[in-house]
């Protein structure tokens, strides 16, 4: 009997390789017959399952997306229960940013993403929707926090929400070895012990 093909499985391990291009030789080398080389498919089998370099790019981006919100639960495990917001925001950031091997592959395929963006239209907008939807989460993480009383009530909330996520513009930093990652993780966390602050 022939065996069934997982075709979210085969989806998930194309851009796998997708992400080691482009972590290994960077975005311009990522090309339809260079991905199939790594995932061992034929060219034929990879524009089976995506038609073009935009659509593979999306879904790898999607895929990618799914794993750092994994991340992010697993390392919530790791802290106090009910976790305190300081420690979310802090996960979701230190996560965000290449401070090990699976988050520096998402970190590129991010920045990869974000170029190809600019150029085309349709994935303009589809990376902007994501972008605005992890915006939209802190901003949730920030308001819940000033409800209960763990940020200041005179916070402006959207300023605050911009302010934390620039934190994430430590990534080119990080990639080219200007900052250390100690560095990186220290003003965050005095970031956050601000933010968290009571007011003066």
């Amino acid at each position: 009997m022939p065996k069934q093909v997982d075709h979210r499985e085969r989806r998930e391990a194309i851009a796998h390789a997708l992400w080691r291009v482009v972590e290994q030789q960077g975005w311009p080398r990522a090309t339809m017959r260079e991905v199939a080389r790594e995932a061992d498919v034929s060219l034929g089998q990879l524009q089976h399952y995506f038609s073009s370099r935009a659509a593979m790019l999306t879904f790898a981006m999607e895929f990618a997306a799914e794993q750092t919100s994994d991340r992010v639960a697993r390392a919530l495990t790791g802290v106090a229960q009910p976790p305190h917001p300081r420690d979310v925001l802090r996960v979701v950031l230190t996560e965000m940013l290449p401070l090990h091997p699976d988050a520096r592959a998402t970190s590129r395929m991010n920045a990869a993403y974000v170029l190809e963006a600019l150029h085309d239209p349709e994935l303009r907008e589809v990376a902007g929707v994501g972008l605005r939807e992890g915006r939209d989460l802190v901003e949730r993480l920030i308001r819940e926090a000033m409800a209960d009383g763990h940020i200041s009530a005179d916070r402006d909330l959207a300023i605050e929400t911009d302010l934390v996520l620039s934190l994430t513009g430590f990534t080119p930093l990080l990639e080219l070895g200007v900052i250390e990652p100690q560095a990186a993780l220290a003003a965050i966390d005095q970031h956050l012990d601000r933010l968290f602050s009571p007011a003066s």
